[in-house]
């Protein structure tokens, strides 16, 4: 029974249900074959798309009455391989498709590359989709399980696929029970039972696994439920499940806070920790970084979680995400402030949180910090110089502006008077703060009293109406003065704010820029707080990492201040005593020289790693590339010298002689490989040792020449006896013409003989090989002189590609140069540069040699 649609109507989505499991064997696609018959039962066209049974005989007799769509065959890398045939799916068109292991990933061929791909498919064309996964695929839970089990997942389906189905459907077992379905045979072949018992199906993996799993099922029934009460606006709290908020204010309660909603937490299975820290939008509340980031650890080390809300009124924000996250119980501490603090400024947050918590717990902890705070602050925290003058100025203030005042008596009228004297007391609130401009408003109420309301000069009041006046600017005196000071206090902090981030902004860029941030943390260090002297130390040996001191003399009463760096490390500060407000910053830039301190470390380390692996990589190479190279002509010479010698065959004296000259020829090879070999390890340590003196050419060229095989005869020189002398060392002269006339002599064209040319120019020597072979292309030039570049070349049988590389190399340790030129007509001409010795001033330096021999400059 197939689906029609008629023209001209939309599609519905189809409905996903997922099985999910533990792990393999509980029972997955057995229970999806039964659902599938129960469906089929109803009417329901169900397919079967793809299921895997791994010879499992209950499952596979599952699979009667159902029809099966055709698998797919596709071809990967010689192998044939059975898939889910979608597109055959897609024209059948079934009401439900039963499609195995969501996880899995499609062999390369089809247009998807996994199969939960498929199945969005299936869904997007109205077919309903049943499937099956286990939670070790999920990828979320990846790492998790491979740190459980030790075996890394390699196939894993994103969250969010599962999460989005219509059901989701636990498969339970005991990790007993499914360790006796597997000792029966109903899971795995009985020869690898054993293995599998034994490693990844231990009950400990098994029990793991399977909280896993009904925690992941849990969280997704909570977000169900979630959305449900915010469909329906259900504002009150459903106690499904015990959830535990406390609120962390920064303050030195909050470890006592943490564990003692923890300990709540615990009481009921399943119990959930939340800390949250209701931050003012303005960024300009007071809270300790220090103590929070310390809490927000402890609440992690707890299980539990750490959140940051924003919000100005404290009680309604942390009423707000505790019904936001479904909890409780709400744990907060008891204030801090004292009974005249709380008298003056009227209930605190935590009887605002209780008043409005309706149906949520609230536990008020008390601490030892309880009732110890101070009285509220009218004002900012001055220097004592600034306070000292603030009330000064707020004595002589209102008694200057009378003085003023008095001898415009008559051209001012009483609310002018007024005026002016609010305006000094404003004026005394931005030097001193709130209590000097209360201290000013006395004064001037006064002196206003006393000298400008009739009757003057005494201090009573005739008409009401200028008692009211009187009273009135009192209050705005003090209203607009305490005004004037919580936002000069708001300016300051965010002025501070502001200087504290483009600090830390600056030292970040410090760090992230170059290698040697250290030196530039400490000095920004010592700038940045006016000190004397910044110094690292190592806790252990007491060995300086790194300092920065200022000019001139230390001050006389300076402090010294430790400061743990790190695990390893201690950062010393000599000079003025640093306020409170600065060790939050402190404790940043600490935080950056642990991290460069660390980067220099691990950069150390890598770097006398390199080494290592640089000759690790040559010694990979070097054993790869030989391999056939050794054992060929080593296995020719051993089988031509063991027929020599066997008693049981007689060779006549040509056969003897021929394979001598076999066993010869594989030995020459060999030998030459060697050197090669010898030399360019010698090279690439820079051990290479040089007697450079006076080499003529044409007394090289000959012994190169006869160094080779009598296979590379066809060699012509041209003017090698005119040319002068060149500064080398002839032996390595000698290996360097060897190897690129053998290089010629490999790629020349049949019967064409290699041209071995010399010429002089200024106080250089060049020196050419040419060839008609078939040439190079310009961008391969520089490929040919890489050690084992034949490795990746078509024809790997003549040799491991060392010759031009070594050549090169030792070419630049004599001071001279090896590079590529086009030869007129076709072919390659190989041009060898050396230093001429009867032009030459003086022979180079050791430390150009140097300098050539480790790939230095000369490169």
């Amino acid at each position: 029974m197939s689906r029609d649609l008629t023209p001209g109507t939309t599609t519905r989505r189809g409905q996903l249900r997922v099985y999910l499991g533990s792990a393999p064997g509980v029972g997955k696609t057995y229970r999806m074959l039964d659902e599938a018959h129960r469906r089929l039962d109803r009417g329901a066209d169900v397919v079967v798309g793809y299921i895997e049974c791994h010879s499992r005989r209950h499952t596979e007799n599952m699979l009667q009455g159902l029809e099966t769509v055709p698998r797919l065959t596709r071809t990967y890398r010689d192998s044939d391989f059975q898939e889910m045939d979608l597109d055959a799916i897609l024209a059948r068109r079934p009401q439900v498709a039963l499609v195995d292991e969501l996880a899995h990933t499609n062999i390369p061929g089809g247009r998807n590359a996994k199969r939960w791909q498929d199945i969005e498919e299936l869904l997007a064309a109205g077919i309903d989709v049943i499937t099956t996964v286990n939670v070790q695929h999920l990828e979320s839970l990846n790492d998790v399980v491979q740190k459980i089990t030790g075996i890394p997942q390699r196939e894993t389906v994103p969250d969010e696929v599962v999460r989005r189905a219509d059901q989701i459907e636990l498969v339970d077992m005991a990790p007993q029970a499914l360790r006796r379905r597997m000792a029966h045979g109903n899971v795995y072949k009985a020869e690898k039972v054993d293995a599998a018992l034994s490693n990844y199906f231990r009950v400990g993996n098994l029990t793991a696994l399977r909280e896993l799993a009904l925690l992941w099922v849990a969280g997704r029934v909570d977000e169900g439920l979630r959305d449900y009460r915010a469909t329906h606006n259900i504002d009150r709290v459903w106690e499904t499940r015990e959830r535990v908020v406390v609120a962390l204010t920064g303050g030195p309660e909050g470890e006592t806070l943490v564990r003692r909603a923890a300990r709540i937490a615990d009481r009921t299975a399943g119990g959930e920790l939340l800390a949250v820290h209701i931050s003012r939008s303005d960024g300009l509340a007071g809270a300790s970084p220090g103590a929070l980031a310390e809490q927000r650890q402890l609440v992690e080390t707890l299980g539990g979680s750490y959140h940051v809300v924003v919000g100005d009124d404290v009680p309604t924000a942390l009423l707000a995400f505790a019904r936001a996250h479904d909890a409780t119980q709400l744990v907060l501490g008891t204030s801090r402030r004292g009974r005249l603090n709380r008298f003056l400024t009227g209930p605190g947050t935590g009887q605002t949180t209780v008043d409005g918590s309706e149906d949520i717990d609230v536990h008020m902890v008390t601490h030892e910090f309880t009732g110890r705070g101070r009285l509220p602050s009218l004002g900012r925290r001055h220097s004592r110089r600034r306070t000292v003058a603030g009330f000064l100025a707020g004595l002589a203030v209102p008694a200057v502006l009378t003085a003023v005042l008095s001898h415009f008596h008559r051209q001012v009228n009483l609310t002018t008077d007024a005026l002016i004297f609010q305006l000094g007391v404003v004026g005394v609130a931005l030097l001193g703060g709130a209590t000097s401009a209360l201290l000013a408003s006395l004064v001037a109420s006064l002196l206003l009293n006393y000298y400008f309301i009739p009757p003057v000069h005494t201090f009573t009041i005739g008409a009401p109406n200028n008692v009211l006046a009187l009273l009135v600017f009192a209050v705005v005196a003090l209203t607009v003065s305490t005004v004037v000071d919580h936002a000069a206090r708001l300016t300051q902090r965010a002025a501070r704010a502001t200087a504290e981030a483009e600090t830390l902004s600056t030292l970040a860029g410090s760090v992230l820029r170059g290698a040697d941030a250290l030196p530039e943390l400490l000095d920004k260090t010592r700038t940045a707080f006016a000190l004397d002297s910044v110094a690292l130390l190592d806790r252990v040996s007491g060995e300086a990492l790194g300092r920065s001191d200022a000019e001139g003399d230390p001050a006389p009463d300076r402090t010294v201040t430790e400061l743990p760096v790190g695990a390893g490390a201690l950062l010393v500060l000599a000079g003025r005593r640093l306020p409170a407000a600065d060790q939050r910053v402190l404790t940043a830039f600490a935080a950056h020289i642990a991290a460069a301190l660390e980067r220099d470390r691990l950069a150390t380390a890598a770097a006398e790693v390199e080494p290592i692996k640089a000759a690790d990589r040559m010694r990979t190479a070097l054993l790869a590339a030989v391999s056939h190279d050794l054992r060929t002509p080593l296995a020719v010479a051993l089988a031509s010298v063991g027929s020599l010698r066997s008693p049981d065959v007689e060779f006549s004296p040509e056969d003897q002689a021929e394979l001598l000259a076999t066993a010869d020829e594989s030995l020459v090879k060999l030998t030459r490989l060697v050197d090669n070999l010898l030399d360019m390890s010698r090279l690439q340590a820079g051990a290479l040792t040089l007697h450079l003196e006076p080499t003529h050419l044409d007394e090289v060229l000959p012994r190169a020449l006869d160094s080779l095989l009598d296979a590379y005869a066809p060699v012509q020189p041209l003017d090698l006896d005119t040319a002068p002398p060149v500064l080398a060392d002839p032996p390595l002269l000698e290996r360097v013409l060897a190897n690129v006339i053998t290089n010629a002599l490999r790629y020349n064209a049949p019967g064409a003989p290699v041209l071995v040319a010399a010429s002089h120019h200024l106080d250089r020597v060049e020196i050419r090989v040419i060839d008609r072979g078939p040439g190079i292309a310009p961008g391969d030039r520089d490929r040919v002189f890489l050690p084992f570049q034949r490795l990746g070349d078509t024809d790997n049988t003549t040799g491991v590609g060392l010759g031009l590389a070594l050549s090169r190399g030792l070419a630049e340790a004599m001071g001279g140069s090896l590079e590529v030129e086009d030869t007129p007509g076709g072919g390659t001409t190989m041009l060898l540069t050396l230093p001429a010795a009867e032009l030459s001033d003086t022979a180079p330096s050791l430390d150009d040699l140097a300098a050539h021999a480790s790939g230095g400059p000369g490169e």
